[in-house]
């Protein structure tokens, strides 16, 4: 009997030059003393190989998220916090990224939900010049970070699409080095920035676009935020191209006069996975001893996310949908969305959803049930807190998971469907209203009432938010961009 079997490629040199060569080792003796070589450092410190062939992507990201000491909001095994490559899904389940890889739009949503400030430049959007700029920069400091998704052909290389971070630059040679995520394949090496210039600039098979490059830095505040979009499930592109391109048509055609109308002609036939399109994050964290009170570091991501549900429920724009919902005109297919806001309910999938990232493997196929018990914490000069604590019970094992929940007390209305819909807790109220402010801008400009434009033009800017609501906001503009560009 035989098996087959790889073994680690060699390096085609040139074009490349290897790290550890003598000649790798001079050009990076010659680029530290240029000073072109800090944040070399520490992407070497959290340098790791990609777990999987096809987690490229996943693995780099991973590397630069940790070089920037970027806190994942949760542990990866025992008490540690730190990002594998494993938990980076929140845009892609990893069994599609496993047979398919990941997109360049994909790869700067994950990098910005995962709490990093993302700069990306296709190489259309972009000069030669421009990504030089940035490479000395970022590898001038410890601060910032690029990652290049090229071609690997145009190097003589086996392959195809790949991503890795750029660790340094030498100005004299103008080559750059790229730390390959892929050890398995080949080492990290030097390469003319001009030539991978040439290898980003190539079209991406699977969205027919060109390659490029992104900076990642660290934002100014903690990776803490409530909403995010998601592209998990099948139809994400078809919920994108309504809102973005079908829904302008239907306010172009519709006579729309006031708010309340536009409501109803946004939604009257809303994609079925819209639901699923933009999520509220909860934390969860595993069980420790049948301890249920909150460090001060939980106590505050939490006091983020409920300062942030509050300032979304004072907008004028959360009130007239509100009111939309209380007078009756809700719509059939957007009916379907409700009954979906009992906090057992959601602390059952999303204790699933963390037992499955505690055990590395999927739940959902053998799990028997999930018990969840709710806890509201009252601390001497503390706000109240919940904690929902659910058991997960498979074939084979069971996994203790707490929840974190958010809270924003709201008076009640006088409306049945408004009580149903409006929850202490992340309500659907609360998710129409922040998808409507991260649309992009431009699809309210065929509404033809001028009045009714300039309404809503107020109701959703930015400059009319407060500032954790504006950056919240902002960053789901940000994501709703990067997988739009996928789709271009």
């Amino acid at each position: 009997m035989a098996v087959a079997g790889f073994y680690r490629r060699v390096l085609p040199s040139p074009p490349a030059i290897e790290f550890a060569s003598s000649h790798g080792k001079r050009l990076f003796t010659e680029a530290l003393g240029d000073g072109t070589m800090e944040g070399f450092f520490k992407l070497i410190s959290y340098y790791q190989t990609q777990s999987e062939p096809a987690y490229c992507g996943l693995g780099t990201l991973a590397v630069v998220l940790n070089a920037l000491s970027i806190d994942p909001g949760r542990k990866w095994k025992g008490p540690w916090r730190w990002f594998d490559d494993s938990m980076l899904d929140c845009c892609e389940p990893l069994a599609k990224i496993k047979t398919e890889g990941i997109t360049f739009g994909k790869v700067a949503c994950l990098a910005r939900c995962n709490g990093a400030k993302v700069v990306a430049f296709r190489t259309n959007e972009s000069t030669i010049d421009d990504f030089r700029k940035y490479v000395v920069s970022c590898s001038s400091s410890e601060d910032c970070h690029v990652i290049t998704s090229y071609h690997r052909g145009v190097f003589k290389q086996t392959g195809t699409g790949h991503f890795s971070p750029i660790g340094g630059y030498h100005a004299g040679k103008d080559m750059v080095l790229i730390l390959d995520v892929a050890r398995f394949k080949y080492p990290p090496h030097w390469v003319p920035l001009t030539l991978l210039w040439d290898a980003m600039n190539t079209i991406d098979g699977a969205t027919g676009l060109p390659r490029g490059y992104m900076i990642l830095s660290r934002l100014p505040r903690g990776p803490s935020i409530l909403y995010t979009l998601s592209c998990q499930h099948e139809g994400w592109n078809n919920v994108i191209k309504y809102l973005t391109e079908e829904v302008p048509l239907l306010l172009k055609t519709e006579d729309v006069k006031d708010v309340q109308e536009l409501l109803t002609v946004v939604f009257k036939l809303p994609p079925p996975n819209l639901r699923q399109f933009i999520k509220w994050v909860a934390e969860v964290r595993e069980q420790e001893d049948g301890n249920v009170k909150l460090s001060v570091e939980e106590r505050g991501r939490l006091a983020v996310k409920e300062e942030i549900l509050e300032q979304l429920r004072e907008t004028e724009l959360f009130k007239h949908i509100k009111q939309w919902l209380a007078s009756g005109t809700l719509c059939k297919g957007l009916a379907s969305l409700f009954n979906k806001d009992e906090l057992p309910e959601i602390a059952a999938t999303v204790c699933c959803q963390g037992a499955e990232t505690l055990a590395g493997k999927s739940c959902s196929a053998d799990r028997t049930f999930c018990k969840t018990d709710i806890h509201l914490l009252n601390g001497e000069n503390e706000k109240p807190a919940v904690v929902v604590s659910g058991t997960v019970v498979s074939k084979v094992t069971k996994q203790g998971v707490d929840m974190l929940v958010p809270l924003c007390k709201t008076e009640s209305s006088q409306s049945q469907i408004s009580d149903e819909c409006c929850c202490d807790w992340p309500s659907v109220i609360d998710v129409l209203t922040i998808l409507l402010l991260s649309l992009p801008q431009h699809i309210w400009s065929t509404i033809k009432e001028e009045k009714l434009l300039g309404d809503i033009k107020r109701l959703v800017a930015e400059d009319y938010l407060p500032a954790m609501l504006r950056e919240e906001v902002l960053h789901l503009r940000q994501q709703m961009h990067f997988l739009m560009t996928d789709l271009s």
